[in-house]
């Protein structure tokens, strides 16, 4: 799960998150939206409603845009009709990218997303190329300056329904089945424990390492593709040296 964690957790440390603030809460306010719209305004029933209202607490989003964007998905509001793609292609060095997109326009989502694969050294796939790389799980990271005593964590954690536990450099990683994840979740709030990541999302089954150019190519392609308005999630497989994330 390299890729994807240490993309997830390089963007919390360094703030990228608060510099695209205004992107991220419309982001997260159409998915609301779509997720109303599919399957009704209870979370209880919806859990791609129940996931996105978790994004939206974990990234502060007020609560007056998330009952617009619930709204919206009732048809109370105006608002676009958005619908659910996913792209996929390979970026520098044979990286395995899967883009999940919410559009109102695909030929210009298309041509845009096309566009930014060959500026940055990858390509467009067709469907089905690279989603059999990936497997839905939910994930945790806790970073170890919280203090947090290994063992006891991974006790909680694995008694909670947690399917693994790693020890990387600088933190713990946590997968879940998709439909474990809230009482994970729950059992990380109720001892206090702190998560610089926590979400559903894309695994990779087996990475592919990066250095140099390609790297560095790689992380832009990640960084403009992450800043299109019409990009929800970016999930790859690239494991990158820590000392070239930095």
């Amino acid at each position: 799960m390299s890729g994807h964690s240490k993309w997830a957790n390089i963007k919390h440390k360094k703030g990228r998150m608060d510099a695209i603030r205004g992107k991220i809460t419309t982001k997260i306010g159409r998915e609301i939206t779509v997720a109303v719209r599919l399957g009704g305004s209870d979370p209880t029933g919806n859990m791609k409603l129940k996931l996105a209202l978790a994004k939206a607490k974990a990234n502060n989003i007020p609560k007056d845009n998330i009952q617009r964007a619930i709204q919206k998905g009732l048809g109370s509001l105006d608002g676009s009709n958005y619908e659910e793609l996913t792209y996929e292609g390979y970026g520098p060095g044979g990286v395995a990218v899967l883009v999940e997109i919410l559009t109102d326009n695909r030929n210009r989502t298309a041509a845009d997303i096309r566009h930014l694969f060959s500026k940055h050294g990858g390509n467009l796939g067709e469907s089905g190329c690279v989603a059999w790389m990936f497997n839905r799980k939910g994930l945790f990271v806790v970073d170890k300056e919280s203090g947090v005593d290994e063992e006891e964590l991974m006790m909680l954690v694995l008694d909670a329904g947690a399917e693994d536990f790693e020890s990387e450099d600088t933190s713990f990683e946590i997968t879940t089945a998709p439909e474990d994840f809230e009482q994970v979740q729950a059992a990380l709030e109720k001892n206090n424990i702190p998560t610089s990541v926590a979400q559903i999302t894309m695994v990779p089954e087996t990475t592919i390492e990066l250095g140099g150019d390609e790297a560095r190519k790689m992380l832009k392609l990640m960084e403009v593709l992450e800043d299109h308005d019409d990009v929800q999630e970016v999930y790859t497989n690239f494991d990158i040296p820590d000392e070239l994330m930095d």
